[in-house]
């Protein structure tokens, strides 16, 4: 009686289930979404090459150095690295001496407490500590940015689909807004200090263009020219290796896996038959 009982009510559930999927599809079908300005002229990331693509891709330590110079330089006035330690850019071709130089001549300093006195002061940075923030809390961080805090990039490209791409695209995608959008949907104007982006979730953002023009960052001797599109490319390289510095070596665990499986299957196979070749000829 109890089974019954139960199948009964997982069957009216089951059914009610079923009549509201009907009921919703029937809706949609009849009163379909009215189209919005985000739907219609948001736009996916652009198609761009990196050298660390596809499963045997390695990052290009110059192009991370220039994507570290572009970060110190541009995006450092606002945002963050607090998952990244200045010893982590060894990895980009470093040595000790320049890690320290780097961390000595960052334009922020380190939040510290005076042993003495107990209050709060400020030290250079040594190779051990993150990147300071740029702003002591985020109501300073909204004050100075038009009350939108800049958000921490150390994971922002894998925070993103398409991360790497994603970052080129919205550092080279800033625009006039097109004619269609306006005609189309007039209440959709940008509003006074956001700025237009189709790459952007809701086209429209509080950060201005950061890469405006060619030479804004100046590169050593033998690297590319650092236009605006070079530049986006780098600084998008640096920060997929931020939110993956593991990435080459999880790549070439990866790949000794699929090979050590691939031999143990094969020997795996080959015992089989050898230990039971005798007994299928005596079955």
């Amino acid at each position: 009686m109890v089974r019954i009982g139960a199948f009964l009510v997982g069957l009216f559930f089951a059914g009610w289930l079923l009549v509201s999927f009907l009921m919703g599809a029937a809706a949609y079908i009849s009163e379909p979404p009215a189209p919005t300005v985000e739907h219609e002229f948001h736009l996916a990331p652009k198609h761009v090459d990196f050298s660390f693509d596809g499963p045997f891709g390695k990052y290009d330590k110059a192009q991370l150095q220039r994507g570290f110079q572009v970060f110190k330089e541009v995006c450092s006035a606002c945002h963050s690295l607090k998952f990244v330690a200045f010893r982590d850019l060894e990895a980009l071709g470093y040595n000790e001496a320049e890690v320290k130089a780097i961390a000595k001549q960052w334009a922020i300093k380190t939040p510290d407490v005076d042993p003495k006195t107990g209050e709060m002061t400020g030290r250079d940075p040594v190779p051990a500590d993150h990147f300071p923030k740029p702003f002591a809390n985020n109501v300073a961080a909204a004050a100075a940015n038009n009350n939108a805090i800049p958000p921490d990039l150390s994971l922002m490209t894998k925070a993103r689909h398409h991360g790497s791409a994603y970052v080129y695209s919205l550092l080279t995608g800033y625009r006039e807004q097109p004619a269609e959008l306006l005609k189309k949907f007039p209440d959709a104007k940008t509003p006074e200090g956001l700025h237009y982006n189709p790459y952007f979730a809701n086209l429209n953002l509080a950060m201005a263009p950061p890469l405006t023009a060619e030479g804004q960052v100046t590169y050593g001797e033998g690297q590319p020219k650092p236009t605006v599109d070079q530049m986006a490319k780098d600084v998008a390289a640096f920060l997929t290796w931020t939110a993956e510095p593991k990435l080459e070596n999880r790549r070439t665990a990866g790949l000794a896996t699929i090979i050590f499986l691939l031999i143990a299957t094969g020997l795996a196979y080959m015992s089989y038959q050898n230990i039971w070749a005798d007994k299928k000829k005596k079955a």
